[in-house]
């Protein structure tokens, strides 16, 4: 299939001029009959890459997708951009079932999204026998693997479910976030032959990160809101009461807040997300139960009120800010108590099944591990994207110029002395103490813990005048760099790290950047940004059109019954306000336009848009 084929199915359907990075080549390899593997960040376009197979390819393909909020986006997407796309979960009744099976058995659909634990009903599996299934996609599969952050048991029998199948389909697997041990077991496990493995990146240049550590959090969380008022975004807590809490004190406030998490009723938890979704709720506070495959495109900040357990975890969810491309916000508000609860929910979960104990074991060791990793994140003075980025396995830039450790102001100081008298107390405890034994010795702590088994005698002991907290950021920046390590047990315990001789015998200095001022100036950060191309309607030109624009996208998408980014996203509004187009030939040049969308209420669009020209 010619590659003008695919940029012609790209505009028809989809209202694009040409494809993002990486998206051409898996799409490319998938209609050769290749299997696939696409690490794609959030907004990256993975769903494109097996949707315009699954247009161009004869028979059906079946997309394996975990939630139910995910496959009604999707589907509604589709079906707003004329393609024949059903889904079958939990949500439809006995008799919508049937009729979407018999539709599918005779052909009607193009994509049908199932989710895994429907993949051996008896219905749903005679439909897939007798089909012709060209090709079976797994969203969201680092789902498949335990080393995952979202392992799903379910997941792991879509090979049996293949080999069901009278004929091996292409198998294509897309995710956001997996890390090269992730992406092995995704290949591995799914039986992937001679796959195209595909990583485009997972920088998202439009996001800014921040960390902040305030005394009281609640009061840090509202002023953040007060400056983010009429915006969309999330706020992301660590347990259901604080969930419950926060929520209750944003309403309370003024906002228009919703809840999300597991102990709510599924009506409730439906309605609330739908109220985000449709717009009638600006904020939502939730666990992380709440957003994966989340398609909503105008979310301009996520907010973690406490610090998820993983980096994986962190960078996806934070990933649901700005997928329209404008700038967003991600902030982590972040205390010591979040790393005592997170080993809490480690120790106490049963999310998952495991083979037996000692594969538990494994499991919750990756988990400490993980938890370490994300405290650091919290910890360091450098580069937040870059962190993340490491850590993924790429070679970003020592700075980027857009997270709060960039745009703050440093100085440099030696910390060699200090960093000789940690080194020296680690290695006189023999390396069986944790982080707060170490600064208890340090700072001559007379409490029981430390003189009942005599450590008051150490030659170390009280030989710091440095502060708790400084003491603690200087040991989480000596982890960071080497010179110590922190071991990934229950409970961690400091040993030396591979530089740590240098220090103490080879006479290495030691330095160390220590912020000038606690305050970030997140709120400058859009402008920091030259790479980040801001649309003519976010410079506030064409404001008026843009807000009668979104008012008439409100008022199509209660007509049909969706939310309103399913009709079109805020950046086609921008592109809109930009090209203000008055035929449907020029509006068909407006990104994310395609014949369908144009031909459906294109109309209306340029009656609005034709009234506002008339009336300047």
């Amino acid at each position: 299939m010619a590659a003008t084929s695919f940029e012609q199915a790209l505009k028809t359907y989809f209202g694009y001029d040409s494809f993002r990075s990486g998206q051409e080549v898996l799409i490319a390899d998938t209609m050769a009959g290749r299997d696939v593997l696409g690490i794609m960040p959030t907004g990256a376009g993975k769903s494109v890459c097996f949707q315009i197979p699954a247009l161009m390819s004869g028979g059906v393909t079946i997309v394996v997708s975990p939630l139910i909020s995910l496959m009604q986006d999707q589907v509604s997407s589709l079906v707003q951009s004329g393609i024949a796309a059903a889904y079958i979960n939990s949500s439809l009744n006995e008799r919508q079932m049937a009729k979407v099976l018999n539709n599918a058995v005779n052909g009607e659909y193009k994509l049908v999204y199932v989710a895994p634990e429907r993949l051996f009903a008896q219905d749903f599996l005679n439909f897939a026998v007798s089909a012709d299934v060209s090709m079976l996609t797994v969203d969201e599969a680092h789902c498949i693997s335990q080393w995952g952050q979202d392992f799903r048991p379910s997941y792991a029998r879509i090979p049996e479910f293949v080999q069901r199948l009278p004929r091996r389909p292409v198998i294509t697997a897309y995710t956001a976030t997996a890390t090269p041990r992730v992406r092995s077991d995704i290949a591995d496990l799914l039986g992937l032959r001679d796959p195209r493995v595909l990583v485009s990146g997972f920088d998202r240049p439009n996001l800014c990160f921040e960390v902040r550590k305030p005394k009281d959090k609640l009061a840090a969380l509202l002023a953040l809101l007060d400056k983010r008022r009429g915006k969309t975004g999330i706020v992301y807590c660590s347990t259901r009461n604080t969930v419950d809490e926060v929520c209750a004190k944003l309403k309370n406030a003024g906002y228009a807040a919703s809840r999300y998490h597991a102990g709510l009723s599924d009506t409730e938890r439906h309605d609330n997300q739908d109220d985000f979704l449709y717009d009638h709720a600006q904020v939502m506070v939730a666990t992380n139960a709440f957003g994966m495959g989340i398609d909503k495109s105008n979310v301009s900040f996520v907010i973690h009120y406490n610090m998820p357990m993983n980096i994986e975890g962190y960078y996806q969810e934070a990933g649901r800010a700005g997928r329209d491309g404008e700038p967003a916000d991600c902030i982590l508000l972040y205390a010591a108590k979040d790393v005592r609860t997170n080993k809490w929910l480690i120790e106490n979960s049963r999310d998952n099944t495991y083979a037996d104990s000692a594969a538990q074991q494994r499991v919750k060791q990756r988990d400490i591990k993980r938890l370490n990793e994300i405290s650091l994140y919290c910890a360091t003075n450098d580069c937040l994207r870059s962190y993340i980025l490491s850590y993924f396995g790429e070679t970003p830039p020592d700075t980027c110029g857009n997270c709060s450790n960039c745009l703050r102001s440093f100085k440099t100081v030696d910390i060699t002395v200090d960093a000789q008298k940690i080194l020296s107390c680690v290695f006189r405890l023999n390396e069986s103490y944790g982080m707060n034994m170490v600064v208890s010795v340090l700072r001559g702590s007379k409490s029981e813990k430390v003189t009942r088994p005599g450590l008051h005698r150490l030659s170390t002991y009280g030989i710091s005048e440095k502060s708790d907290k400084r003491l603690q950021e200087i040991i989480n920046y000596m982890i960071l760099s080497g010179y110590l390590r922190k071991t990934a047990d229950k409970f961690p315990v400091l040993q030396l790290g591979e530089r740590a001789v240098s220090v103490l015998r080879g006479g290495e200095k030691v330095f160390m950047k220590i912020a000038r001022a606690e305050k970030a100036v997140i709120e400058t950060v859009p402008e920091a940004v030259p790479s980040v191309q801001r649309g003519a309607a976010s410079d506030g030109i064409n404001g008026d059109l843009r807000a009668r624009l979104k008012e008439l996208r409100l008022k199509i998408a209660h007509e049909q019954g969706v939310p309103a980014f399913v009709i079109l996203h805020d950046s086609t509004l921008t592109d809109m306000c930009a090209k203000l187009p008055t035929t449907r030939e020029e509006l068909l040049g407006v990104s994310g336009i395609g014949q369908k969308k144009a031909d459906s209420y294109g109309g209306r669009f340029l009656q609005s848009i034709s009234e506002y020209l008339n009336s300047r």
